[in-house]
């Protein structure tokens, strides 16, 4: 299998050609084969962590979600349907989707979705800087507001700043390292006080920007340190020497996880200090 090729900078290989197609089906079959899992150990998390930013507020009213980096929409799909990563696999590697054009494809999914929509279902915003993406999540229903803005550069768009004033949950499952701190400047910036922040970030990345502008916006931030969660295997000998590299640059044991072939993860969850 062809791969990208690493980049100098992280040493991570690069899947550039394959996140901003018209419809998820060449990410799929890039990344699937190397069990890119990440979304589904996601998946509970961030249903249950939707549960409790709801139970903090006292309602039973819906949580808006911003996913940042949301690519073609998948944690969506999964925390809005009654649907797994493996399904969500086979269903875009399957002879039948494989035949579509892309805009069969859409049309396709709309019902896909629709069916499997769950009865707790919550409003999700989507925001990447791959416009093709989230445009494709936006029409199948899986986002229900879309953009298309680089915060790194940027500052976020009048819409933009209107719908995160609505959010309540801000998540990221391994976008951190393409986005810093001041992406969260910008959203936080805009965000009511009682947002909450669950992101999966990788060990080869430091997290500690972004926990510092987040504590200077009220929301502490923790962690369990015992605690990985694997995002997907080396493209390379020398993709994996660099970050184990890196993980001991930060002080961490890459013994029986990084070594053993396989980016990994930690969950941080950020809040308001009295809740």
């Amino acid at each position: 299998m062809a791969v990208s090729p690493v980049s100098t900078a992280s040493g991570k290989t690069r899947f550039d050609d394959i996140y901003n197609q018209p419809d998820p089906r060449a990410y799929v079959r890039r990344l699937a084969p190397l069990e890119y899992e990440i979304p589904h150990h996601a998946q509970d998390v961030f249903r249950g962590t939707r549960a409790d930013r709801s139970a903090a507020d006292g309602t039973d009213g819906p949580v808006t979600v911003l996913d940042l980096c949301c690519s073609y929409g998948f944690n969506a799909a999964l925390l809005n349907h009654h649907i797994t990563l493996a399904e969500l696999y086979a269903h875009y590697t399957s002879p039948e989707v494989d035949a579509l054009t892309p805009a069969e494809l859409i049309e396709h999914d709309k019902e896909f979705y629709a069916s499997r929509r769950r009865a707790d279902a919550a409003p999700v915003i989507g925001l990447d800087t791959a416009d093709n993406a989230v445009q494709y999540a936006l029409a199948v229903g899986l986002l229900d507001q879309a953009y298309a803005e680089n915060l790194e550069h940027h500052p976020p768009s009048p819409r933009l700043r209107r719908a995160v004033a609505d959010t309540g949950l801000i998540t990221v499952t391994g976008g951190v390292g393409y986005i810093t701190h001041r992406t969260f400047q910008a959203l936080l910036e805009s965000a009511r006080a009682s947002i909450w922040v669950s992101a999966f970030v990788l060990r080869t990345v430091s997290y500690q920007p972004v926990i510092a502008q987040l504590a200077a916006h009220g929301l502490t931030t923790e962690t369990d340190s015992a605690r990985t969660y694997p995002q997907r295997r080396f493209t390379s000998a020398a993709e994996q020497r660099r970050a184990v590299e890196q993980v001991l640059r930060a002080g961490d044991d890459p013994t029986g996880l990084e070594s053993e072939g396989r980016y990994h993860t930690r969950l941080y969850q950020s809040r308001p200090r009295s809740e």
